[in-house]
């Protein structure tokens, strides 16, 4: 999967040094399109790493393409005082995925039927064999997943997108546009319907679900 030049997002060459900033880099890319290729090389696989997690990798090149698109249309609103534009392109994916609400929560059930042995419903195994090999612990995360696609999606977002995203609290409420003070009550809120429906189970005890990602 490719991502046409045309929209000034292609693979740069020649980019595994990053003595530039990612604000640096955007706002060279006004004048340069081209330039914004480097974002691109930087954080593409990311991105489709959190977009497959939370869809499914049938969807991920999809979403992954269309966040750096939009991400290139809307470079010259992008706040030049953020050096790091990490979280401003997980936020644009995470309300990407919002979009596929629905598929999310078939997404996450699948896990929970792999991991109980449970067979798939029509149409969903392929894709339920695929992410398979996902899941270790599958009991666990079996049970996780299933509890997961429960959250209401305002809390749903904040916990992936810390977990799975890797983001800190400051760098979670900029990607959400919330403040700080939300994220940490809404992570709260999530982790506490998590450890209920899971009978008392802490699900930070899981690696993929660690409190807060330290960035050094």
């Amino acid at each position: 999967m490719t991502v046409s030049p045309s929209v000034g997002v292609h693979r740069a060459e020649g980019t595994n040094e990053r003595p530039d900033s990612d604000a640096s880099v955007i706002e060279r890319s006004w004048d340069e399109p081209d330039a914004f290729a480097v974002l691109f090389d930087r954080y593409a696989d990311d991105i489709h790493r959190y977009a497959a997690r939370r869809l499914g990798a049938d969807v991920a090149d999809d979403l992954m393409a269309e966040t750096f698109v939009i991400a290139f249309q809307q470079r010259r609103r992008y706040d030049l005082s953020r050096a790091q534009a990490r979280p401003w392109l997980y936020g644009i994916v995470t309300n990407l995925v919002g979009e596929h609400r629905r598929a999310e929560a078939r997404h996450l059930r699948a896990l929970a039927r792999v991991a109980a042995g449970v067979p798939d419903e029509a149409g969903a195994e392929p894709m339920a064999e695929r992410v398979a090999d996902r899941v270790t612990a599958e009991s666990a995360r079996g049970a996780l997943a299933g509890c997961i696609a429960k959250l209401p999606p305002r809390y749903r977002d904040v916990l992936l997108v810390i977990a799975w995203g890797d983001l800190d609290y400051a760098e979670a409420a900029e990607a959400l546009g919330v403040p700080v003070g939300t994220v940490r009550s809404r992570l709260h809120r999530a982790r506490r319907r998590l450890r209920d429906a899971l009978g008392g189970s802490d699900p930070t005890a899981l690696q993929e679900f660690q409190e807060e990602p330290d960035h050094g």
